[in-house]
């Protein structure tokens, strides 16, 4: 391990990054439920408003894409493909955050925000603990 450094790097967080946004979109698929997240925001959305196929399109979205995509960084499987929909995720998380409330508090968000970024700009061959390495190597 000793000789791999960088790769354990992107390896920790990838996989931390994945355990974060995988118990969240668990969480609000199977335990809340999205549909008492929708209930949650639909009075301050309506305040706003936001049409309710927006705030449903929305939860959905978020919920499923979270659990999902946090998943495949934790396995480490279609990689960028799981770290572009999160990022559009988060993006969308700010959005609505934003309308909703404009000083909201970021400090969920951030550090999600930050090792995404960090994965981005990682070499690809940098990811050699994963499940996209595995496969690349078998070809």
């Amino acid at each position: 391990m000793n000789h791999y450094p960088f790769e354990f790097a992107v390896f920790i967080a990838r996989v931390f990054l994945g355990i974060l946004f995988f118990f969240q979109g668990y969480e609000k698929v199977f335990r809340l439920s999205t549909r008492e997240i929708v209930e949650s925001f639909h009075e301050p959305a309506h305040s706003r408003h936001l049409p309710d196929w927006m705030l449903n399109l929305g939860v959905y979205f978020t919920s499923y894409t979270e659990l999902i995509g946090g998943f495949m960084l934790i396995i480490g499987l279609f990689k960028y493909y799981a770290l572009f929909f999160l990022g559009l995720d988060l993006l969308f998380v700010a959005i609505a955050f934003s309308i909703l409330r404009p000083m909201w508090d970021m400090q969920y968000v951030f550090p999600r925000l930050v090792l995404l970024i960090l994965l981005l700009v990682s070499p690809a061959n940098a990811d050699i603990f994963s499940a996209d390495y595995l496969f690349s190597i078998r070809q």
